[in-house]
């Protein structure tokens, strides 16, 4: 089955939905409407040549009577295929504005409250139905929303990120996906040669050891990565601590820290984490940081910083605020819940 066939021809099918001419015929004017928003989780260094239908440039700043651009976005999709014509230019006649909310509903009970909880959220609320079942549009949209969040789990790291970043990887106990998600305690253990190159190529004792694992969306990590991890690299520099050699563990648990705790004996531990996948977003990061971790140790002794991506915490941000928290859990000697009480 082609999966990039089957998701081509959902977006068409969403976007004649969305977007209707005002007759049968191309009318002298045309209205614009925005259309679905597509995770592009399939675009990866594997599939550059794939080629990408004419997108139309945002027109949401160009006033009518100005020029817009059809173009191929040539930057994630590849070049236009022989014989392809050049990008044509159409005037912008008429626009409707984007109402301040999409409501499915008809005539709700009060539709301002209604347009407010549906700004607040990205969650479908407020989508209506067809009858028993969910709007077409609303369905097709979930189907493809599930498939991001499935592609982020089952996916790898794009190889080249860590090059970049200089980032050895290490293996946990785990052999594949399926065991993966089976046997969580598979993930929280580094296997026997991890631990040997760890110990090879790692400083003992340093101040603050960076770590990075897909966890349960490798697309977490190439979204957010680079941004995060050199922010936090340049705030912790700033701050004069020693930091180890950092590294990525492939199929990783937020426990492999207690191990990486044992074996390097560093004072903080960062983790940076592919977080579980949503319908809402498949790329969001978490970062763990604990005081000097090791084996037996309870959840409430570590601390997180979620919901990291471009829709949440924004990155190069994130990574400047763990710095600062890196910071504070060296002050007090503590992480989690101690911290907490240590700070009151």
């Amino acid at each position: 089955m082609n999966r990039e066939l089957i998701e081509e021809i959902t977006k068409s099918i969403v976007e004649k939905l969305q977007v209707q001419p005002d007759s049968d015929t191309m009318p002298a004017k045309t209205s614009f409407k925005r259309g679905v928003t597509f995770w592009n989780h399939t675009t990866s260094a594997a599939n550059q040549s794939v080629y990408s239908p004419p997108l139309v440039e945002t027109i949401e700043d160009n006033p009518p009577g100005e020029l817009i651009k059809l173009r191929t976005d040539n930057k994630t999709k590849g070049a236009l295929p022989s014989g392809e014509k050049e990008p044509v230019y159409k005037e912008v006649e008429e626009r409707v504005e984007p109402s301040r909310a999409t409501i499915g509903i008809e005539n709700p009970v009060s539709k301002e409250e209604l347009e407010l909880l549906i700004s607040k959220t990205p969650a479908r609320i407020g989508i209506g139905r067809a009858g028993l079942r969910p709007r077409t549009e609303t369905w097709l949209k979930f189907r493809f929303d599930h498939a991001a969040a499935v592609d982020a789990v089952y996916g790898d790291v794009n190889k080249e990120i860590l090059k970049r970043l200089n980032l050895f990887t290490v293996n946990t106990k785990v052999t594949d996906k399926e065991v993966y998600i089976r046997r969580p305690d598979y993930g929280r253990k580094l296997s026997d040669e991890a631990k040997k190159l760890i110990e090879e190529k790692c400083k003992k004792s340093p101040t603050v050891q960076i770590i990075v694992s897909d966890g349960l969306s490798s697309k977490a990590i190439e979204e957010n990565i680079e941004d995060v991890y050199l922010s936090l690299q340049q705030s912790l520099k700033s701050a004069g601590l020693d930091v180890g050699v950092p590294f990525y563990i492939e199929k990783g648990r937020v426990a492999v820290m207690d191990d990486i705790g044992e074996l390097i004996r560093p004072k903080v531990v960062v983790l940076l984490i592919g977080e579980r996948p949503g319908l809402i977003s498949a790329e969001s990061l978490s970062a763990y940081l604990c005081y000097e971790p090791k084996k037996g140790m309870i959840e409430a002794e570590r601390m997180v910083v979620s919901n990291i991506h471009k829709g949440g915490i924004p990155p190069v941000e994130a990574g400047a605020y763990l710095g600062t928290l890196v910071q504070k859990i060296l002050k007090y000697e503590a992480s989690g819940v101690s911290l907490v009480q240590k700070e009151q």
